[in-house]
């Protein structure tokens, strides 16, 4: 598996938890949400950095107060029709105001990379070969006009603000 951050292939720091699994004595672990619910309270005044693997139809409420204890928080795309990731990263991002790496995790294919970084991803752990072998080429298909905003990635062009320009 590939991790890719700003267009960059990079080594992973962070291991993610299995279901079940105890959590390790050090290092950089993305935790499963139930399990987060259940041993919160383990890190408590602690600086350790954390993360959270989040998966579609979770209620981000359940966390609300913690959001900003996560250096990273992984949205789940178990397969390749469900986008609810992309309505949680928006939440994330705009009602939460999460500041840190939101990393999109399991069906993640090349034609979805540029909504997804629309909605707020910035991190890509990718397995499938082609999207891996596209990334590393800079070959990720694109659009250049949208009718829907994104702040983190365009800007408003000419006298119609609902018309945006792709940055990149």
């Amino acid at each position: 598996m590939a991790l890719f951050k700003n267009g960059v292939e990079m080594d992973d720091a962070w291991r993610s938890l299995p279901d079940g699994e105890a959590a390790p004595a050090s290092g950089h672990v993305i935790f499963p949400f139930d399990w987060w619910l259940e041993e919160r309270g383990a890190f408590e005044g602690s600086n350790v950095p954390l993360g959270i693997r989040i998966e579609p139809g979770t209620d981000l409420n359940n966390i609300a107060a913690d959001i900003k204890r996560f250096s990273v928080i992984a949205l789940a795309f178990p397969k390749y029709g469900d986008g609810r990731a992309f309505s949680l990263a928006r939440l994330l991002r705009e009602r939460y105001g999460y500041k840190g790496e939101l990393r999109a995790v399991g069906e993640v294919l090349s034609d979805q990379i540029q909504l997804m970084q629309r909605c707020g991803f910035d991190a890509f752990e990718v397995t499938d070969a082609i999207t891996a072998k596209a990334l590393r080429a800079g070959r990720i298909p694109g659009v250049t006009h949208f009718y829907q905003p994104s702040e983190r990635t365009e800007t408003p062009v000419g006298v119609r603000p609902w018309t945006r320009v792709s940055k990149a």
